[in-house]
């Protein structure tokens, strides 16, 4: 049981672990600040372009709710399309925003400058042969 939780204290202090669990927590709190934006700044502007309506609300009714007084019989059967289009809207803003932040955090990293290649030395067929002429020098001296 002791090993156990050891491998898991283990799996749950890695690095990448960590930082997956940082992104998902900013990634969130981020999520929220854009929803914000859409809804509050852009979609007002959107709504007014389109002639003052909600645009989250506009929809295609395929059978109509059945009410008596405000007990609801049969609730609306709606395809929400104008939903559908916020949140692709959501979506465009935020992948926006990621490139400009990711593109802002790589201009103001300092380039990293690849390490430089070590010289190409000879190879093994070059220094075997070298090695074998050197051999042959030897015995040709020694005679």
């Amino acid at each position: 049981m002791k090993k156990f939780f050891s491998e898991f204290k283990d799996f749950a202090m890695r690095g990448n672990v960590v930082d997956m669990a940082v992104g998902v927590i900013i990634g969130g709190a981020f999520g929220k600040i854009v929803s914000s934006l859409v809804n509050d700044i852009i979609m007002p502007g959107v709504g007014v372009l389109t002639g003052g309506t909600n645009f989250s609300e506009f929809k295609y009714v395929i059978q109509k709710g059945v009410t008596e007084g405000t007990e609801v019989i049969t609730p609306e059967v709606a395809i929400t399309w104008g939903a559908f289009v916020q949140t692709i809207v959501d979506f465009l803003i935020i992948a926006f925003c990621i490139f400009v932040a990711i593109k802002a955090i790589n201009k103001f990293k300092k380039a990293e400058e690849p390490a430089p290649e070590a010289p190409a030395g000879p190879s093994q067929e070059e220094l075997l042969t070298e090695i074998r002429d050197l051999l042959k020098a030897q015995a040709a001296d020694k005679k």
